[in-house]
């Protein structure tokens, strides 16, 4: 019993030695870790000092507001514009929760309305080769092939998507014959898919549908097209394009407005190869009617035909009337009305 008593009075004390041990050091580490907070928060304190020394007006001193919206650093007493164009090198988008932010990052190129799918979906390339350019084997041609067939199944999986898909590839094609930017293709591409939303397309031609499309959307750009021109590019007869617009325009109530003659100008000039002096010249001749009322009524291309037939001719510069019909693609008879008609109306206010 003594040995065993003594036995666990030695352990008891090597217990409290190694509890007291382990307390001294615990209460060293904690001094050094609050010797280090203290360091940070004193490195801290002088960071924002001098961040709030450099964050002053230059001028008077004041306060500085950063305008992330603008990109633009601020004086809120005078005024000064300190910084500008800064770089927003963040998400244009704000998440408040993890899920939130995963739903919202995005990798690959963005999506468009011109793909039916809005380019979500995979494309397998019709050449044979693999990633280095080597050509593939036969098994594994066929093993393409096969996989082309049902990846394009998965691509239109009902008629709807067949639909919009035949739809956007006229639309781009059209679009391209006659040279109209991306922002034109796009909007196209909207407006066909209101029209298809809304139920507007039974008893109508997928290309018909389209067509009208292009031309609303080109004359919403401002970079307007004719009839003729688009009938021209389209598989479908002039008539029913007019008529489908008329329908597509009431039905979604779309804010066209009138096309202006001046639209015209740029392009009939740069086909024809005339001066940025012909160009302004045929604007003020086209202004000039404005004001006399002479547009009212009148094709818009005819006008801008015959004015910048009527620059040409001011300025000195060589063309004829059956080049200006062949560009504006009107004939030859409506340019030389329209060209007394501009003129006339230039008189009458030179003399008034």
């Amino acid at each position: 019993m003594s040995e065993k008593s003594t036995f666990t009075r030695q352990n008891a004390r090597t217990k409290e030695e190694r509890a007291d041990t382990n307390e001294s050091e615990s209460r060293q580490s904690m001094g050094q870790k609050w010797g280090r907070r203290d360091e940070d928060e004193s490195e801290t304190e002088s960071e924002s000092e001098s961040a709030a020394e450099e964050l002053t007006c230059p001028e008077c001193a004041g306060n500085v507001v950063v305008d992330d919206e603008h990109g633009e650093t601020v004086c809120d007493d005078c005024g000064l514009v300190i910084t500008e164009d800064s770089v927003d090198r963040g998400p244009e988008w704000r998440a408040f929760d993890s899920q939130e932010k995963d739903q919202k990052s995005r990798v690959g190129a963005p999506t468009t309305n011109t793909m039916h799918d809005k380019g979500l979906s995979t494309n397998i390339d019709w050449r044979d080769r693999d990633a280095y350019g080597n050509s593939l084997s036969s098994n594994q041609r066929q093993k393409m092939q096969r996989l082309r067939k049902w990846n394009e199944r998965f691509r239109t999986r009902d008629s709807k998507e067949r639909n919009l898909k035949q739809a956007l590839g006229e639309i781009d094609r059209m679009a391209s014959a006659l040279g109209l930017p991306e922002n034109v293709r796009e909007t196209a591409s909207v407006i066909y898919r209101r029209a298809l939303d809304d139920d507007l397309l039974p008893g109508r031609s997928i290309e018909g549908v389209a067509t009208s499309c292009v031309y609303a959307a080109a004359r919403m750009a401002g970079v307007p097209r004719s009839l003729d021109e688009i009938s021209e590019v389209s598989r479908v007869e002039k008539s029913e394009v007019a008529r489908t617009y008329r329908y597509i325009a009431r039905e979604l109530s779309l804010e066209v407005k009138p096309a202006d003659p001046e639209q015209y100008v740029p392009r009939f000039g740069s086909e024809l190869g005339l001066s940025d002096e012909a160009k302004m010249r045929a604007r003020q001749l086209l202004k000039n009617a404005k004001e006399k009322g002479v547009h009212s009524g009148k094709s818009p291309v005819g006008l801008a035909a015959a004015a910048v037939y009527a620059a040409a001719l001011l300025t000195n510069e060589k063309t004829t009337q059956a080049a200006v019909s062949e560009v504006a693609d009107i004939s030859e008879v409506t340019i030389r009305n329209r060209y007394h008609e501009l003129l006339e109306a230039e008189e009458s206010l030179g003399l008034a």
